[in-house]
């Protein structure tokens, strides 16, 4: 393969000949003729009369190199639909673009900075270097030489390449395509600063056959387009130390290779993402520092949005200000005149997309280092609404605006305050720590459920979230922040480990089969079960109550099948805080000798408190909408769709019709996914095997099937509804066996329990609806591929409808 790829190289040099001459070529007072002239970081040239947008760069070095840059393209203008995730202000990160001249020609080269020999010979640092690729991006002819030997090139054809994979996030709403002839280089856009250059590409995509999503938002869905930005920013000054990553700090990290790196020391390496922060006197327990970390809040944020944003970004203050930082981090509203996207800002916009969807905190690091050189954070403004939406469901929308204890406005603001503070502390270096709940609202890098109550018997949300950052968030900032030295960042960690801090991740927080019990999104409580009990009493509470009175008067009444659908599951986040014990296991990010190595399996008696109080949320009664709930679910609207509504609700009975059997299914659905994940049952018996009071898995499945099959009997509304029940447990524990991530002897087992529920079903005799049913579903069982068939059909196992933001986060 060597030889051949050499022979090749050999054959396509002797055919290409020599790069093109210099000689033929115009001045460059000719090419700059009529252009108008910005100087900063580069001289930037553009032509009003052909839309070129010229740039200087300086003579060339012996390797040819001319200009190293920070490259950040941001989408400047979003697609505006959250399930695709084109949002105004989201961006690629940074690289480092090399400009080389290359005879006639710039080459545009991404540096891959992953891989190094630190410290090592310069041979070594080249061998390491030579033997990874890199990525040329792009191409463009020089147009003139400087007399300062520099070069003129039109850096077009650079912005209206599709930079940040557009094309392929459309892929699945029709095949959209890159449309050169209807791109362009925008010269109406050109700022040139001393330290970055902004400059802008309008793309256009195209399809034939656009997708539902698409065709929800575009005024022509077959033509697509989005403004690029691309930032260009001089390399950071040198003098930045960076700091190694430490798993148990709940940090970002950027991925080292160093093939450097001395004998019995790890290869593989992460360095801490953060700003760059110099005290003024380094000596100094507490000093000021040389560059504060601004950030600024989007002016299009409206009031009383931004002030609550403002406040609540402000609370870092306090965290830098613990860890000796005075005056260290500070907020400001967004200057009117000032560009969000302008990358010398570190900005919190306000984005509008049709559906709710995810905020993101985002920071452009220097990847050599990890030093966060620019921060954009988007938050989506449905958020709050849908907040509002769920609030006024609780308690009334009556008491919206009123300034009564209960406001929904007060508790929605209250999560704009979280909201803000969290993506503001991704975008300073702060990973998610789902285990923050667990200690007492410890961390606003967790996901915070809205603490609520009940008084005489009615929904509270007067506590609805904490006030400023917690325990968990000081100690991060100290680490990644205060600690001057990896020595005092050490005894930063050591005085954490001692303490009763803990720190999940992402990974082991999300997903049907995670293990571990501290983890989870939007719970509260430090006893997961004991708080999901306590919550199944607040939802039956606020069931009972829900009527005409949870959206505002004059609102379309459908809308109340909308804002039914988060109180009808307002136990599914404890839900999977709770299945966390079952098979759950308790592990750290433990260093070899901190003391922290061991896992733990979560004891017996807390996995079996957790399955009975996992039962209770599967029984009939937990499971019946309220009757006086019906009558005013199955309004219609006859106007224009409504797409952040349809995918909202849940199925219905034909037009505007409730169904509240499916209803029934969707809430049966939420504990059964979890509980019957592959990998839970796997665990189980594992644990099982160890210590005996563990429940199996096959005492797990036996609980689940002995509970959704116990048929009330002579009320034919509550056995119907049971059926209904038993049929999606059945079909969600044969998606278990019939799949393919459970193991053979899993799969061998479960599914001879079916089979031993399909002869028990069986022997039901009689022609009532119950006996005909029970024939029935033993057909089924036992027929292999009508059951697997069943078990991908949607009306038979319906979708539970989104809780979190719509999209991928």
């Amino acid at each position: 393969m060597r030889s051949m790829l050499l022979a090749a190289a050999a054959a396509f040099a002797l055919a290409s000949g020599s790069a093109p001459a210099l000689a033929d070529m115009r001045p460059a007072a000719e090419v700059l003729k009529g252009t108008s002239e910005q100087d900063g970081l580069l001289p930037v040239h553009v032509s009003p009369s052909d839309g070129r947008i010229l740039v200087e760069l300086p003579k060339a070095g012996a390797d040819g190199l001319m200009a190293s840059l920070i490259h950040i393209a941001t989408v400047e203008t979003g697609l505006g639909s959250a399930p695709i995730g084109i949002d105004r202000a989201l961006n690629g990160g940074a690289q480092i673009v090399n400009f080389r001249r290359i005879g006639g020609k710039v080459v545009a080269e991404i540096e891959n900075n992953r891989f190094r020999a630190t410290g090592a010979p310069q041979a070594e640092q080249d061998s390491v270097a030579s033997s990874f690729a890199g990525s040329t991006i792009w191409t463009g002819d020089i147009a003139a030489e400087t007399a300062s030997g520099g070069v003129i090139v039109d850096l077009s054809s650079f912005l209206t390449r599709d930079a940040l994979g557009l094309a392929g996030a459309m892929k699945n709403e029709g095949g959209y395509r890159l449309s050169s002839d209807l791109s362009v280089a925008d010269s109406n856009f050109v700022k040139v600063f001393p330290k970055n250059i902004e400059l802008r590409g309008r793309l256009t995509f195209t399809s034939d056959d656009p997708g539902v999503e698409i065709r929800n938002i575009a005024p022509d869905p077959g033509h697509v387009t989005i403004n690029v930005r691309h930032s260009f920013l001089a390399l950071p000054e040198p003098g930045y130390t960076p700091r190694r990553y430490d798993p148990r700090a709940g940090s970002f990290g950027t991925q080292v290779v160093d093939f450097g790196a001395p004998l019995g020391q790890p290869v593989v390496y992460e360095l801490a993402n953060r700003f760059r922060l110099e005290k003024t006197d380094p000596a100094a327990d507490r000093s000021p520092v040389k560059n504060p970390i601004t950030f600024y809040i989007d002016d299009a944020a409206p009031e009383p949005v931004r002030q609550a944003l403002y406040d609540g970004v402000s609370w870092w203050t306090d965290a830098f200000d613990a860890a000796g930082l005075v005056d260290a981090f500070r907020v400001e509203i967004l200057p009117a005149d000032a560009d969000p996207l302008d990358a010398r800002y570190n900005t919190v916009n306000w984005v509008n997309r049709a559906t709710r969807g995810w905020s993101y905190g985002q920071a452009a690091t220097d990847p050599r280092t990890g030093e966060i050189i620019s921060a954009a954070v988007l938050l989506g403004s449905l958020r709050v609404r849908q907040d509002l939406l769920i609030f006024e469901a609780l308690v009334g929308a009556n008491l919206t605006g009123t300034g009564d204890p209960n406001d929904p406005i007060t508790a929605a603001l209250a999560r704009i305050r979280q909201l803000g503070a969290h993506e503001v502390g991704h975008a300073i270096g702060l990973a998610h720590n789902f285990a923050g709940s667990m200690g007492g609202r410890q961390s606003v890098m967790d996901y915070p459920a809205p603490r609520i109550s009940l008084t005489d018997g009615r929904p509270d949300i007067t506590d609805a979230y904490g006030v400023g950052v917690g325990a968990w968030d000081r100690f991060a900032i100290d680490w990644l922040y205060g600690a001057d030295t990896e020595a005092e960042a050490a005894e930063t960690m050591q005085a954490r480990l001692a303490g009763d801090l803990r720190f999940v991740s992402d990974a082991d927080s999300r997903g049907n089969a995670a293990a571990q019990p501290l983890g989870s999104l939007w719970d509260d409580g430090a006893d997961p079960v004991a708080e999901l009990d306590r919550m199944m009493t607040v939802r039956r509470a606020a069931l009972d109550r829900f009527g005409p009175g949870a959206i505002a008067a004059g609102q379309p009444v459908s809308q109340l099948r909308r804002a039914f659908v988060p109180i009808w599951l307002l136990h599914r986040y404890q839900v999977e805080a709770a299945v966390k014990l079952l098979g759950g296991v308790d592990y750290s990010y433990a260093l070899n000798g901190d003391g922290m190595e061991a896992a733990t399996p979560v004891p017996a008696s807390a996995q079996r408190a957790a399955l009975d109080a996992l039962l209770g949320t599967l029984s009939n009664e937990a499971l019946t909408v309220p009757a006086g709930a019906l009558p005013y679910l199955s309004a219609g609207y006859p106007g224009s769709n409504d797409r952040q509504t349809a995918i909202e609700i849940m199925p219905t009975l034909g037009g505007a019709v409730f169904d509240p059997l499916a209803a029934a299914e969707i809430g049966a659905l939420v504990a059964l996914e979890p509980m019957f994940d592959p990998a839970r049952l796997a665990r189980l018996d594992l644990q099982h095997g160890a210590e005996g009071r563990v429940p199996s898995a096959l005492e797990t499945v036996d609980a689940v099937l002995a509970s959704t099959f116990a048929f009330p009997g002579r009320d034919e509304a509550a056995e119907a509804r049971q059926r209904r029940i038993a049929t999606v447990s059945a079909l969600a524990l044969a998606r278990t066996a019939l799949g393919d991530a459970a193991s053979p002897a899993l799969a061998a087992m479960l599914q001879d329990r079916l089979a031993t529920l399909a002869d028990e079903l069986s022997a039901a005799r009689g022609d009532s609806e119950q006996a005909r049913w029970s024939r029935g579903f033993a057909d089924l069982l036992r027929d292999r591929d009508r059951l697997m068939a069943a078990t991908k059909d949607r009306e038979a196992l319906p979708e539970i409808p989104p809780g979190m933001p719509i999209g991928s986060e």
